[in-house]
């Protein structure tokens, strides 16, 4: 009687490990899809915002009524809320203070 429930919990541990490799498989299935979709939507709005940095670039004009040039400058939106348009060497600079400034709060 004590091997036959042995070998009776030993099947259902079986069975249950069987049970949850299907279920990891269907979750990882679905995990692929939702990843896949993500993908799509980052890579369509890297477009759109591509589009629209290229399409504000065309509009911009400087002091003497020149074309702005997308190689020298970046447009910047600050956290009050506010967009500039600055050069790209003080954009790496403020981005390098960012970066320091979390490295030290973590």
């Amino acid at each position: 009687v004590a091997a036959q429930n042995c070998r009776k919990r030993k099947l259902n541990a079986i069975l249950n490990l069987e049970e949850d490799v299907c279920n990891l498989q269907t979750q990882k299935e679905s995990l692929k899809k939702e990843h896949s979709q993500c993908s799509r939507s980052i890579s369509q709005m890297k477009r759109k915002l591509n589009n629209l940095y290229q399409d504000i670039f065309s509009r911009l004009r400087d002091d003497q009524g020149r074309p702005v040039n997308p190689c020298h400058y970046v447009i910047h939106c600050s956290s009050e809320d506010t967009v500039l348009i600055i050069p790209k060497h003080l954009a790496k600079a403020e981005e390098k203070q960012d970066r320091k400034k979390e490295q030290n709060q973590k």
